[in-house]
């Protein structure tokens, strides 16, 4: 197994935090596997401070419950108290470390409201596969990368989900303090990514050699959820500007997706 990394990126009114687990299996298996948690929180209106939002992502895995990152206010001279942990660490200790094709993996994530004020929340699933060098592999379908969504009252916004984008809202006001249920519970990789090689040909004299290739070698799959939140004062405004979509809010607070 490759060491876990950590990488940071920043861009204007943001922070983003990566998270990295790598594995590498040799010839039979997925050429390494890796996991990134991308988290901000930037979007806000003229009626809120800027401390008074934050949320956290809670992961579970068969070893149990912890929080992989959040950024609170501290209160304190303009701090901002931020945790970081590792995605996906526990995950490979169910199969002694191997990734194995075809095996659910416990992988259970909800977010949490770790700010000052309710709030409504957005995750953004991506999956990709990326060659060694970090360049993006198109050969192999995204879905060949199987998140498996609850479906614990989660709203997927059909109209901006692809094969790689799954986008995700929860509908209700997430009180301070409070966590939603679990938007993901599993990760596999398909047993039918074992079937996707190529094949080359040569020829030297009477002999005639066919060298078949997995177009999963030194090849990584890479998981990213983004996290963010709005206030619910003026939440259809706030909504709109955060986030571009139209919703109606209903008198208990419910949120719906305009078609």
């Amino acid at each position: 197994m490759k060491k876990l990394k950590q990488m940071f990126s920043g861009k204007k009114s943001t922070i983003v935090l990566f998270l990295v687990a790598g594995v590498l299996l040799i010839s039979g298996g997925v050429g390494s596997a890796k996991a990134a948690l991308t988290y901000y929180s930037e979007h806000y209106t003229a009626q809120m401070e800027v401390p008074d939002i934050g949320v956290s992502l809670v992961e579970k895995s068969a070893n149990g419950s912890r929080n992989i990152c959040n950024r609170d206010y501290t209160g304190r001279d303009g701090i901002w108290e931020e945790t970081r942990q590792e995605l996906l660490q526990d995950m490979l200790q169910e199969t002694g470390g191997k990734l194995l094709l075809g095996r659910k993996y416990v992988e259970k994530l909800s977010v949490k409201n770790s700010g000052k004020i309710d709030e409504y929340v957005r995750v953004t699933l991506v999956k990709s596969w990326v060659k060694k060098g970090g360049t993006k592999e198109t050969t192999l379908a995204p879905t060949l990368i199987e998140l498996h969504m609850t479906q614990n009252g989660w709203l997927v916004d059909e109209a901006a989900s692809t094969e790689e984008r799954t986008v995700l809202y929860w509908p209700q006001i997430l009180p301070v303090g409070k966590t939603t249920p679990e938007f993901l519970d599993s990760l596999k990789i398909s047993e039918k990514i074992a079937s996707k090689v190529k094949k080359e040909t040569t020829t030297e004299g009477a002999y005639t050699t066919v060298t078949t290739m997995f177009l999963y070698d030194d090849v990584s799959f890479l998981v990213e959820a983004e996290v963010d939140a709005v206030q619910t004062h003026n939440a259809k405004d706030a909504v709109k500007s955060a986030w571009g979509i139209d919703v109606n809010i209903a008198d208990d607070g419910t949120l719906s997706l305009v078609p």
